[in-house]
């Protein structure tokens, strides 16, 4: 019986760094997205707003990044409603609540993120079914995953 593909939404920040960084631990979460080893979740706020802080601070990586998406090809998930954001608005900062009500709504398996500083506050990660995790904490997990041999 083959495993199942964990489910894995990506953030804004992880995202770019992936595509900035040619060696880091963001770039091989991207990798694993794009063999399809990982199921790639996005909402369309996190594709809209990494093309337009790309747009805006690095506007020569812009058709990196399309490339990029096409070739991880990942789920899109709806943006979240208003009502799914009200929910956990009060467990993260408003600018991060529709993502982590996306990642709730899609029901990932882990959110990768680097910000640190709002996702990684206790009370985020306890309301949560799922890993919230860097794209260095998430290599450490899908290596550990792997069976020994």
């Amino acid at each position: 019986m083959e495993a199942k593909r964990w489910r894995v939404f990506i953030d804004t920040s992880a995202l770019i760094a992936g595509l900035i960084s040619q060696t880091g631990a963001a770039r091989e979460v991207l990798r694993l997205c794009e063999a399809g080893v990982v199921e790639t979740l996005v909402s369309t706020q996190v594709l809209t707003e990494a093309d337009r802080n790309l747009s805006d601070k690095l506007p020569e990586l812009v058709a990196d990044y399309r490339l990029l998406i096409q070739s991880i090809a990942p789920t899109l998930v709806d943006d979240p409603t208003r009502e799914e954001v009200s929910q956990v608005v009060g467990l993260i900062h408003a600018n991060d609540a529709p993502i982590l009500a996306a990642a709730i709504a899609a029901e990932a398996d882990y959110l990768v993120t680097w910000n640190t500083k709002h996702f990684h506050q206790p009370k985020v990660r306890e309301a949560v079914r799922f890993q919230i995790v860097t794209p260095g904490e998430f290599l450490v997990a899908f290596r550990n995953s792997l069976p020994a041999g």
